[in-house]
């Protein structure tokens, strides 16, 4: 690896100053002295803007003109966080910042904080997006980012006085946001329904309606490598947006009625799609984005050219597949290639085959897309007739690799009435990856096990990892210094392989209290973060316990908050003593889908857990729990680095990876966890002695599946038989944290009794088990300390970098522009 220097700007602090003076005055109309803090937030972006501009120029020209081929990753989801911070990091102008904005009568978190964080993203599939195109633009890797600027993101979280969620909008694009560039110059026309026609033998697509898709560019600068990439949104507009003589008869919301159809598709990420209507949404959404994108790097890679040579287009950039959602890509370019270039079915395939390459994200089977073969009839009639095609030469394809008729049935891309997107980008990309080992492996083996038996070269294995800059070095300056000082060189932010050199200091007993040190600081200032955000008053000297994710059941935040009901039982029984009590601080954080009813369930049930349990006297203040609302990356860099226990307790063989257990270990928490995901290879690295294990194995869950754990009501047995486990439920049930009302939570109880899908009630002995150890271990600080050191010296595998150079490898064939 070339020699690394952390980038720093030649330009002074007072230089700095002057530059955001300026653009005070020229951007934000208003001298410093009648300036706000979201003034000077303005300002300054738009002072780092400018000094990125030249390398973001050179990397478009030098990735058009090189031999290097591009990475195009088209993702649904862009879970970028703050953007000022990171691009003062990248551009070397951290530490001018932060004496300009002083010179100017400022404070630079309150600067910092004006910031509102994009809402583009949901949990971990869009923050992966953001840490890779981070990773590619370190890398040098010349690269687009292709997704939706959605206007309102997923929902704002918060809760009602009854402790339930509720879904506002999220208005982040309400104030000014410096970051995105508008080019209405460069706009794509993206078509839906109509109907197929034949004119001189060839089929000719007559759209219905057409919306316009114009970008939105954001930098993306690399951290020391001179490299700015660039993340380019989509956001719909229409091309008539606005009737004027239907106006003027005062049919005032019918004039702007194809503006709101059109914009409708960049309105929110993941619109609810339990009715028709959502349906359709969403897959316009999909093949907006990919449509304009692909129409997008064909003018970027030949610029001028009225009928290029594309054969030579899987040369010029590689389009990744972040899980199903832009799949429709794939008979997309199809039709591109052959109606609009006028290029043969055989050479069109090979050049979309080449072209594309597929990320699965999921092992659950509800979570690959399905589409109704009807409403892509309805919407893309042309594409539906490509996918038919596509079909037809699988089947042929499998019969002369001898596959049996009842298994070619079972992969059928199309089946008349669905189509099959997870098995459609299978087939039409040139691999197929897993995104941890465990999760690679069962992929072939369980969920696309069909298609690694005829395809077995396909299928590889790239473990998710994330960017340090971010995760380290910005939400963990602290932390950043410690290792720094310890390795004596700050190069393993561009390296973090180089964290093996912590490995001796765990011995060290000096280290290893400066390290503990790091941490109290860190579990203060989260304190504090709290306190002024949400009102919260944490105990910094108790252990921060920390559940953070998506709600869904497999992740199980219901055998967490279980855990938290039995302990509780236990001191209002009087069986446990509260004096005896380890003192510890749960925090959650995670929304749940709109239309999913036993998550928002389960969200109310750990409200009002935490109401009941913090204003329990008998407690004494030894376990409390907390839920900050709308979990998201701000949130993230402050609790991330003042936990000492992650939860990583999902069911085994249900998590792709998770990429979260990763920051915490990169942070010094210990993780208890099953043999799931990434906790497989997280375990192998920090050590079986430094992670917390407990839970039945994926072969273990198999088996208790066949035996019909959910369908013969199995569960009950371990409700019966534990009396921890039946004291915890029964207080859910008799409306203990429910002011007495037994209805509140009867379907979360019946579906524990009765069904307990993802295995709960079988796991929560073992569960009960390793708390007690991890208790045992947590009063011993040194020990504990030393456990945390190795943590973060064997974590260094998990850098997005890794993933990244892993992907250019293994599947993309490329590399670093000269």
């Amino acid at each position: 690896m070339a020699e690394i220097t952390a980038p720093q700007s030649p330009v002074t602090a007072e230089q700095f100053a002057d530059e955001i003076r300026e653009q005070l005055k020229y951007t934000q109309g208003v001298t410093v002295e009648q300036a706000k803090p979201a003034d000077v937030y303005v300002a300054t972006a738009t002072a780092v803007r400018r000094h990125l501009m030249d390398s973001w120029m050179k990397t478009q020209t030098d990735m058009v003109n090189g031999n290097t081929k591009a990475v195009g990753y088209l993702s649904a989801e862009f879970l970028m966080g703050k953007q000022l911070e990171n691009a003062l990091l990248n551009a070397g102008l951290t530490d001018q910042f932060d004496k300009a904005v002083k010179a100017l009568g400022f404070d630079a978190q309150e600067v910092i904080d004006a910031e509102y964080e994009p809402g583009l993203g949901n949990g971990g599939l869009g923050r992966l997006a953001a840490c890779f195109i981070d990773s590619l633009a370190s890398l040098g890797v010349p690269a687009f980012g292709y997704g939706i600027q959605y206007k309102y993101g997923i929902f704002k979280q918060e809760f009602d006085e009854n402790g339930k969620q509720v879904e506002t909008p999220d208005y982040w694009l309400a104030n000014e946001e410096p970051w995105g560039h508008i080019d209405y110059n460069r706009d794509q026309k993206v078509s839906f329904g109509g109907e197929v026609v034949e004119e001189n033998g060839k089929k000719v697509w007559k759209p219905a309606w057409s919306v316009r898709a114009v970008p939105v560019d954001y930098m993306v600068p690399g951290y020391a490598s001179g490299r700015v990439n660039t993340l380019r949104l989509w956001t719909a507009k229409s091309y008539d947006e606005f009737d004027l003589l239907t106006f003027n008869k005062s049919e005032y919301l019918d004039a702007v009625k194809p503006q709101v159809e059109a914009e409708n598709i960049s309105k929110i990420l993941y619109p609810e799609d339990s009715t028709p209507q959502g349906k359709a949404l969403r897959l316009e959404q999909q093949y907006f984005f990919v449509s304009a994108s692909i129409h997008d790097a064909i003018r970027v890679f030949y610029p001028g050219q009225d009928k290029p040579d594309l054969t030579t287009f899987p040369n010029k950039i590689n389009f990744q597949l972040n899980d199903t959602h832009p799949v429709i890509g794939i008979p997309e370019l199809m039709r591109v290639l052959m109606d609009e270039y006028d290029y043969d079915w055989d050479t069109a395939w090979d050049i979309t085959r080449h072209t594309f390459n597929y990320t699965c994200h999921t092992l659950l089977p509800e979570a690959l897309e399905v589409w109704p073969s009807k409403l892509i009839g309805e919407l893309l009639p042309r594409h539906l007739e490509i996918i038919e095609k596509i079909q037809d030469q699988f089947a042929a394809e499998l019969k002369a690799k001898g596959i049996a008729d009842g298994t070619a049935k079972d992969m059928a891309i199309y089946t008349g009435d669905a189509v099959r997107m997870a098995y459609l980008a299978t087939y039409g990309g040139s691999h197929v990856n897993g995104v941890a080992e465990l999760h690679s492996q069962l992929l072939k083996d369980v969920t696309l096990k069909n298609f690694s038996d005829a395809y077995p070269d396909k299928f590889t294995n790239v473990t998710n990892g994330v960017t340090p800059r971010r995760f380290i070095k910005l939400a963990n300056p602290r932390l950043s210094d410690l290792i720094t000082e310890g390795l004596g060189t700050d190069k393993w932010l561009s390296d973090l392989e180089l964290l093996k050199g912590l490995i001796p200091l765990a011995d060290d007993d000096e280290f290893v209290k400066k390290f503990a040190a790091v941490k109290q600081a860190n579990k203060v200032d989260f304190s504090n973060f709290a306190k002024r955000k949400y009102g919260f008053d944490i105990d910094p000297n108790t252990m921060i316990n920390t559940m953070v994710k998506r709600l869904h059941e497999y992740k199980r935040q219901a055998l967490k908050i279980l855990s938290v009901i039995a302990d509780y039982a236990d001191i209002k029984s009087g069986k446990v003593s509260a004096d005896d009590v380890m003192p510890r601080t749960i925090v959650f954080g995670a929304k749940a889908a709109p239309g999913y009813y036993l998550a928002k369930q389960t969200i109310q049930l750990i409200n009002n857990v935490a109401r009941v349990v913090n204003n329990d006297p008998d407690v004494k203040g030894k376990l409390n729990v907390y839920f900050p609302w709308n979990y998201n990356i701000e949130l993230a860099q402050n609790l991330i680095p003042a936990t000492d226990l992650d939860e990583q307790i999902s069911q085994a063989g249900k998590e792709a990876s998770g990429t979260g257990n990763m920051k915490f270990a990169l942070n010094g928490a210990l993780t208890v966890g099953t043999l799931d995901g990434a906790n497989v290879e997280i375990r192998e690295r920090v050590g079986a002695e430094n992670f917390f294990l407990f839970g039945m194995t994926e072969p273990e869950v198999s088996a208790l599946y066949a035996k019909g754990y959910d369908t013969k009501g199995l569960s009950r047995e371990y409700y019966e038989k534990d009396p921890q486990l039946k004291a915890a439920i029964d207080m859910v049930a008799d409306g203990t944290f429910s002011d007495g009302d037994k209805d509140t939570y009867k379907d979360l109880v019946n579906d524990w009794l009765t069904k307990d899908y993802f295995m709960t009630l079988a796991d929560f002995r073992a569960y009960m088990d390793i708390q007690a150890q991890i208790e045992e271990t947590y009063r011993d600080p040194m020990k504990w300390s030393r456990m945390a050191v190795l943590n973060v010296a064997n974590s260094g595998y998990f850098s997005s970098d890794r993933s990244i150079e892993d992907y250019l490898e293994r599947i993309w064939h490329t590399g670093p522009l000269a």
